[in-house]
């Protein structure tokens, strides 16, 4: 690595950490209804809708409230693709989404994946895409927050039946959190340069000259001259080029801060118009982290130890200083094929790279894209090494709890840190507690659910994929490369993330739908288990610290998380990486 990427990462790390305590303070002080900076609109809201603050649910009525919501989602998703051509700001008159493509992206941004298999500036209106995608990119990050906080509610009460009410915490979430930030952050982008407007495409003249001015000729073939004796010439010809624009930066910001990572352009975050200049490069990388980790602070907060929201951190950070730094690393070597073809190996792998930001910023903001699934992209991870793409398809696979997305990240490694004191019980011969609840069958069913669902999707959608033909048509590359595409494909939809290996040509009727029931189930698959733990553990008396009890704030713990995040969470997918990047790599170095 160059110092230029440690500095980056180091300046990344330092910033982010600042900013844990006083966001996770926040958000504790507005769940937990302490702090209300907008009482009386929310009283109001409650109001027109018909729900009572003080009245709570139990965990069965908690899920089906956030299921329903969802399912509404996807429903009013779906209806706004279809209907785009004959409602208004649809400035390129763009035709309704076709079935299989609106199914697939409704159910994309409601659970907060944003796979996107078609071209923003090329489908979508301007109503589609603040009414239904942007508006989603709210909602799908409230519901990941509030349901690691009624995780957190189920550690921090006892002998209690219920785990909140699904309603207050998610307008909560979303006035007092997600709203403010966001017009904040918008707001900056536009400083930045990143667009904001309901205006028509622009049709621009390029710089690029097709045709040079040449002299005129007349009939005999002489240059031709004017009446004053200077020569006449023939115009030169440029080319046109159609300029996207639309309300890009208020749906940047939520995409950005809710993890969620559908671009509004095609081009994603490597666009000039969703990401103008390294400091908004920085931020954006930033802003895409900044919840996950707070919510751990959070967490601490609630239970009332903080030491333990500070062992989560720690972990995650750890994972995700390594696994950035290997991303880094890989794409700063050079592609042995290209070395031989005259190529400087010094520049690295420069392919598929914004030029703009370069190897250090694109291998950081790919591992901190896929660490916390969100699926933005600076630069095309179809280009990466091998190696280099391995560490964000790992990262995804380790259950996106590398900090992880917003809500989702949290409650993901609460359910490892639960596997790991079930474990370390196991190792001493005595019941497994943490946080004062004894973690006993039930909790480990639902907790072996949560773990199992995602690689379940993912390896049987794979093995689907490669077996059929419609799934092999969809590949660019054969080989290696190609199964990568497809375990990345599904990788990325069961966990959530969004991204891809865009050599998959995966805006088919096979793929739209096979990808969409992964991110559904890969989603509420796991998030009806961790439900279902909270309101076992809320509902079960404290236990007293005695001296058989593991500390779980210490360092002690936090290597035994790491260790069951990593043996529990990526061998399954051990034999899958062998057969693609692995293979592949060992290809690469049979070609020097």
């Amino acid at each position: 690595m160059s110092s230029h990427a440690w500095i980056m990462l180091g300046l990344f790390m330092a910033v982010l950490l600042l900013t844990v305590k006083p966001l996770g303070t926040y958000i504790a002080e507005v769940m937990e209804g302490r702090f209300k900076p907008c009482g009386s609109i929310e009283r109001t809201l409650y109001r027109l809708c018909g729900i009572r603050e003080d009245e709570e649910m139990g965990w069965l009525k908690y899920a089906f409230a956030i299921l329903l919501f969802n399912v509404l989602g996807v429903l009013a998703v779906y209806a706004l693709q279809r209907l785009q051509a004959w409602l208004p700001l649809n400035p390129q008159a763009m035709a309704n989404v076709s079935p299989d493509s609106a199914f697939n992206t409704a159910i994309s941004f409601v659970s907060n994946t944003n796979w996107q298999g078609y071209g923003g500036e090329s489908t979508m209106s301007y109503l589609t895409q603040m009414l239904a995608l942007a508006v989603q990119n709210f909602l799908s990050a409230a519901t990941g927050i509030v349901v690691v906080i009624a995780l957190i509610r189920g550690f921090a009460r006892h002998a209690a039946a219920t785990v909140g009410n699904a309603w207050v915490d998610l307008t909560r979430v979303t006035l007092f959190v997600l709203l403010p930030i966001a017009i904040v952050y918008a707001v900056f982008l536009t400083s930045q340069g990143v667009i904001q407007n309901f205006a028509a495409y622009k049709e621009v003249t390029t710089l690029e000259v097709t045709h040079y001015a040449t002299p005129r000729l007349d009939p005999a073939g002489q240059p031709m001259k004017n009446d004053k004796g200077a020569a006449l010439t023939e115009p030169a010809e440029s080319t046109t080029q159609t300029l996207a624009m639309g309300p890009v930066a208020s749906q940047e910001a939520i995409k950005m801060l809710g993890t969620n990572g559908g671009g509004f352009m095609n081009a994603n975050s490597a666009h000039p118009y969703e990401n103008p200049t390294p400091l908004s490069n920085f931020i954006q990388m930033l802003s895409i982290f900044v919840i996950p980790a707070a919510l751990c602070f959070t967490f601490g907060r609630m239970v009332g130890d903080t030491r333990q929201g500070w062992a989560v951190l720690a972990a995650m950070t750890i994972m995700f200083v390594v696994m950035a730094a290997a991303a880094m690393y890989f794409e700063q070597q050079a592609n042995p094929l290209l070395t031989q073809l005259g190529v400087d190996p010094v520049s690295g792998n420069m392919e598929g790279k914004e030029t703009r930001f370069g190897i250090a910023e694109s291998g950081l903001f790919a591992a901190i894209s896929t660490a916390a699934s969100c699926g933005a992209v600076n630069a095309l991870h179809d280009s990466f090494t091998p190696l280099g793409g391995m560490v964000p398809l790992v990262l995804m696979q380790l259950g996106e709890v590398v900090f992880g997305g917003v809500g989702s990240g949290l409650y993901g490694m609460l359910v490892f840190a639960i596997m790991a004191v079930f474990i370390s019980g196991l190792m001493i011969g005595r019941t497994p507690e943490y946080l004062g609840k004894k973690i006993e069958t039930y909790e480990m069913k639902m907790t072996s659910i949560a773990i199992l669902v995602t690689p379940l999707l993912v390896l049987v959608g794979t093995a689907i994929a490669v077996m059929v033909g419609d799934g092999r048509a969809g590949i660019a590359n054969p080989g290696a490369h190609g199964f990568s595409e497809i375990l990345y494909a599904f990788t990325s939809a069961a966990n959530n993330n969004g991204s891809a290996f865009a050599g998959l040509s995966a805006n088919t009727t096979f793929y739209n739908i096979l990808l969409g029931i992964a991110m559904w189930f890969g989603r509420f698959g796991v998030i009806i288990p961790v439900l279902a733990i909270a309101g076992s553990l809320a509902a079960k008396k404290r236990l007293a610290v005695t001296e058989g009890t593991l500390p779980t704030h210490g360092p002690l713990f936090v290597t035994l998380l790491i260790g069951v995040v990593l043996l529990v969470g990526l061998l399954n997918y051990v034999p899958a990486l062998a057969l693609g990047p692995v293979i592949e790599h060992l290809m690469l170095i049979a070609a020097r």
